[in-house]
């Protein structure tokens, strides 16, 4: 779970009735939008493969909402959501799995923890919505991406998300107005000596109340070069960064494409991937 996308990654969202009070929803009204996800994926595994993709596994599933998408999106479609945390993948069963009818058999939501999990193996790998910040050392990230790897069958691809810009290095409040509500990204504290930064997620409605706290976020702040140049040390190839376009505002464009080199920017986010031959 993140941060919201202010350069445009998830702007082809759906409009929405009404939102529930449920925290689960306003975080997926807020910030997700798997369908661009899926179409992504497709894009880049069909150039490495010349085929599509499958199997895929969501590692820091939540509520599975990537999964949920990805096996909607074709009937041979399969996907594994790993996660933690009980009460979450709940919720993604009655709410995302459920209602997917004969397809959700095609989910499998597992409890344990991403780094634990090598079988069955998969054509592709998710870890979205920075998730993987949670590991704060390099060794830590180090594994889980080692992982990952025995994860994968040959041609198998790991694609991760990642955001930064100088505004990163701001106390400040986020605001994004939405159909009936408010989001909040309040960046708490950064620490520039060891890169560790504190966010939470608030949400606001028009009656005045708010729900603070919704989601908390105890991360490390890494970089494109630190991902890529893991994902190469433990064996991935052909390891990209996909920076998104602007459009005439100098607003994200949600066209991502691949990238060595960028101008500074107060915000960003981008797409990592690696291969496994």
């Amino acid at each position: 779970m993140a941060k919201s996308n202010r350069s445009g990654k998830k702007a082809t969202k759906r409009k929405k009735p009404a939102v529930p009070r449920d925290k689960h929803v306003l975080y997926e009204r807020s910030v997700q939008c798997p369908e661009a996800d899926v179409r992504f994926f497709d894009r880049i595994f069909r150039k490495v493969n010349g085929k599509p993709a499958t199997l895929l596994r969501e590692d820091f599933c939540g509520t599975a909402a990537l999964a949920a998408e990805w096996v909607r999106a074709r009937p041979d479609n399969r996907a594994i959501g790993v996660d933690l945390h009980r009460p979450t993948l709940d919720w993604g069963r009655k709410h995302n799995i459920a209602p997917l009818g004969d397809a959700a058999s095609r989910v499998e939501l597992l409890e344990q923890n991403v780094l634990d999990v090598i079988r069955p193996k998969v054509d592709m790998v998710a870890a979205l919505n920075f998730s993987y910040f949670i590991f704060k050392r390099r060794d830590q990230l180090k594994e889980y991406f080692q992982t990952v790897k025995k994860s994968l069958r040959p041609g198998g691809m790991f694609v991760l998300d990642i955001f930064g810009g100088t505004e990163c290095q701001d106390l400040d409040t986020e605001v994004k107005h939405l159909d009936g509500f408010k989001y909040h990204w309040d960046q708490v504290s950064y620490n520039p000596v060891d890169n560790e930064t504190l966010y939470h997620i608030h949400f606001s409605f028009p009656d005045g109340t708010w729900m603070r706290k919704a989601f908390t976020y105890d991360w490390r702040m890494w970089t494109p070069r630190d991902v890529t140049e893991l994902l190469e040390e433990v064996g991935f190839e052909d390891a990209t960064v996909y920076w998104e376009g602007a459009d005439e505002d100098g607003d994200g464009n949600g066209v991502f494409r691949p990238a060595k080199r960028r101008t500074p920017e107060r915000g960003w986010i981008a797409y990592i991937s690696g291969v496994r031959r």
